[in-house]
């Protein structure tokens, strides 16, 4: 039991569980179905975004994805907190700004996968008035925004299923 998830307390070990759970489910459903690939039509490639401090875990989370699915390619980048400086290193501190010029120029895939807890609540903006929409036309990349649990991490990953009801694989 997790008896506080505010501010974070918990909420990366939350995750990390939630997305293990989904996972192993998933495996388990396409063995029982015979379907190993969820992308039919070949290799898909995405990216995700995070802050220095999960980095490692979302790393981790993202070779599992691509241990169990081969045909899913997924590169994580730690973005460095330039805006209120590189001490802070959680990714609901990350600006759009910061993630634009650190990602400018890298390896991005199809889409970019950001963390609902980016934005300022209820909106498409981040913390320096820079919307979603303006990382995708710099970046020249979709964007989806991820929620929160490790289960709504999974399903974007393998569906594109996002909070904007966007439909991808």
């Amino acid at each position: 039991g997790y008896l506080q998830l505010e501010n974070g307390v918990g909420m990366l070990r939350l995750l990390m569980d939630e997305f293990q759970e989904a996972l192993d489910e998933e495996k388990l459903k396409r063995k029982q179905i015979g379907k190993g690939n969820p992308c039919p039509g070949g290799k898909r490639a995405m990216s995700l975004v995070t802050g220095m401090l999960a980095f490692p875990y979302i790393l981790d989370m993202a070779r599992k994805m691509e241990n169990a699915f081969p045909d899913i390619k997924i590169n994580v980048y730690g973005i460095v907190n330039d805006f209120f400086g590189e001490r802070i290193t959680v990714s609901g501190l990350l600006t759009g700004q910061d993630i634009e010029r650190q990602l400018k120029g890298k390896e991005l895939g199809e889409r970019l996968l950001l963390p609902i807890n980016m934005l300022r609540s209820g909106t498409d903006v981040f913390l320096d008035d820079v919307t979603v929409g303006e990382v995708e036309k710099t970046l020249q990349v979709r964007v989806d925004i991820v929620k929160s649990s490790g289960y709504d991490l999974l399903s974007c990953i393998l569906r594109g299923d996002t909070s904007y009801g966007r439909d991808d694989c």
